[in-house]
């Protein structure tokens, strides 16, 4: 695949968003902004640990019937499903019925309410790791990061799940914590001002 390709206005994007329609938008409107949102966060990890052997485009088509299903990824009421809940969720078409999974969000739920007593917020936590841009590899080369890996054993130390170095880095790069599109995509332009405008957590 080429690093990049022409997007619907002609400009170059990054070579992954033209494999499929739905990922212009998702590559344009979302994926390296920064974002400080509780909520969003751990709806994106959760998500990315649903991704686990499947493609995003299996996950991001099914976001809204997720979104749905876990309560819109309110984690302090996802944090109090049982097991009927997840017998409810196994019988969810519209999502992914893989238990462990399933499982994982609840419990990365009670996990994410334990961070917020401690850290402040769950965006707090994250940002706090967010790598030096002078050290950072040449944008889509790698798949994994010394931040990513401190992170991911961070959280399993925390007792989080479905939540390894390549889940962490697939997180990072589309919440913002690193800029990963190619220097010609026409949004890497934008998502440098957004983060250069973003006010960090604490």
């Amino acid at each position: 695949m080429s690093k990049t390709v022409e997007g619907p206005d002609g400009k170059p994007r990054c070579g992954w968003s033209g494999t499929v329609d739905e990922f212009f938008p998702y590559h344009d409107t979302e994926w390296g902004f920064p974002v400080d949102d509780d909520r969003r966060l751990f709806e994106k990890l959760c998500l990315e640990g649903f991704q686990s052997g499947l493609s995003w485009r299996t996950i991001l088509t099914k976001r809204e019937n997720f979104r749905a299903a876990f309560e819109g990824f309110d984690f302090d009421k996802v944090a109090r499903f049982g097991k009927r809940d997840i017998e409810r969720l196994l019988k969810d078409a519209g999502i992914v019925r893989h238990r462990g999974k399933i499982e994982a969000v609840i419990n990365n739920a009670q996990r994410a309410q334990e961070m917020v007593k401690q850290e402040g917020s769950l965006a707090a936590y994250f940002w706090g790791f967010e790598p030096d841009a002078e050290g950072q590899a040449a944008a889509q080369t790698v798949s994994t990061t010394a931040e990513s890996i401190a992170i991911s054993k961070d959280l399993k130390k925390r007792g989080w799940k479905f939540v390894g170095p390549t889940t962490v880095y697939a997180f990072m790069q589309a919440m913002g914590l690193v800029n990963d599109h190619i220097p010609d995509c026409v949004i890497h332009a934008q998502v440098e001002s957004a983060r250069s405008k973003f006010k960090r957590p604490t």
